[in-house]
């Protein structure tokens, strides 16, 4: 944990120092102004961690008022390093080419206007990404399959993940949510993790607004990261008390209408056989495989015929989703994979950290699942 904390801390104090030589040229002509500046960055910089302190201390109001202040920075943040950097980079090229052409003038993008302009599309960005991440959409995916019962001529499963409710999100993230799902009356509701985040004492009066959604063939979650950051077994109460069925490395089946496995998410340390689980719980019915992380296995490839999955959020904040897909490039919509089956990843229902998503809206996914013959009729 120390050396967690201690990472973060730099990687998040590099940031800054990136964004403030970026804000030099507006700063310099002032004597208090980048002291001033630098002292705002520090607090920035180590509030996640007072944040965490005070919500666990009990001071949840304190708490939050920081949270809100700080996570939205983070992601202004985030966006002017990223804009900054592509100055920093053609400042560096200048340098190159002025002193092997000295003769030329320094044509440098480090200037008063260059970095006004900046702050402007930051400042622009993230009002954006605020409006975006309410921007809830339902994505509805149509497949068919041969292993549904003859006597249902469709399967309708929604899907919500990464809510992230908790010390920043909590009812009004959750109503339109709820609100939706009313709508679409899926057949089946499914929550692929991180539905919560941090402490669980002021949740606890949301899960009677999830509990009153009682869709035909039940509720069922799976574990994600965030469930075990935030007390795994608090979690765990938290989503029964919402209603959900939680499958821990074991499979059901709905009314013998589908089959659904469930896994844990590897945060909570090695997993079973996924294959294995699979294996046992075949029934030549329509098979789910639910998990947190965008992974297959090589070993589970034909013993399920959907996966669905989260976590990746597809980046949240464009350009962070070229980074989260290195360790996740399957990280946003529907794969077909080799060798049989399909996976899913959901953007993410709510957001983690800052309150903005840019080019990752929220989503509902909703899965409408036909049997092959009807479908063939119907076309």
């Amino acid at each position: 944990m120390i050396l967690f904390i201690l990472t973060f801390v730099a990687v998040y104090g590099l940031m800054h120092a990136l964004v403030f030589w970026g804000m030099h040229p507006l700063l310099s002509s002032h004597t208090a102004l980048p002291s001033l500046i630098w002292g705002w960055m520090g607090l920035m910089i180590l509030a996640p961690l007072v944040i965490r302190l005070l919500d666990r201390s009990g001071y949840p109001t304190a708490a939050r008022s920081l949270a809100w202040v700080s996570y939205c920075w983070m992601g202004l943040l985030f966006l002017a390093f990223c804009l900054f950097l592509l100055v920093a980079v053609a400042h560096l090229l200048a340098l190159g080419t002025h002193r092997l052409l000295p003769n030329l003038p320094l044509l440098t993008l480090h200037r008063p206007a260059v970095s006004a302009l900046v702050l402007l599309l930051t400042l622009a960005a993230g009002l954006y990404g605020v409006y975006e991440a309410t921007d809830l959409r339902v994505e509805e995916i149509h497949l068919v399959s041969d292993k549904l019962p003859p006597a249902r001529e469709k399967l309708r499963i929604a899907q919500i993940s990464d809510l992230h409710l908790g010390l920043l999100h909590r009812g009004e993230v959750l109503a339109p949510v709820l609100t939706e799902l009313q709508r679409l009356q899926p057949d089946l509701l499914v929550a692929t993790g991180d539905i919560v985040d941090g402490q669980m004492d002021h949740l606890m009066p949301l899960s009677e607004s999830l509990r009153r959604f009682e869709p035909p063939l039940g509720k069922y979650a799976v574990t994600g990261n965030h469930e075990h950051y935030a007390g795994l077994d608090h979690a765990l109460d938290f989503l029964e008390q919402c209603g959900f069925i939680l499958l821990r490395n074991e499979g059901v089946s709905p009314a013998g209408q589908l089959t659904l496995v469930g896994m844990d998410d590897p945060e909570g340390g090695p997993l079973p056989d996924e294959a294995r689980i699979l294996a046992d719980n075949a029934q030549g019915l329509f098979t789910l495989l639910l998990k947190h992380r965008p992974v297959v296995e090589e070993s589970s490839v034909g013993l399920f015929d959907l996966q669905l999955s989260g976590h990746a959020h597809r980046g949240q904040i464009f350009p962070f989703n070229l980074l989260t897909a290195i360790p996740y490039p399957l990280q946003n919509g529907l794969y077909e994979l080799p060798g049989g089956g399909w996976l899913y990843t959901n953007r993410g229902t709510g957001s983690w950290g800052p309150p903005m998503r840019i080019l990752a809206p929220p989503e509902i996914s909703l899965f409408v699942i036909r049997q092959r013959q009807t479908d063939a009729r119907e076309d």
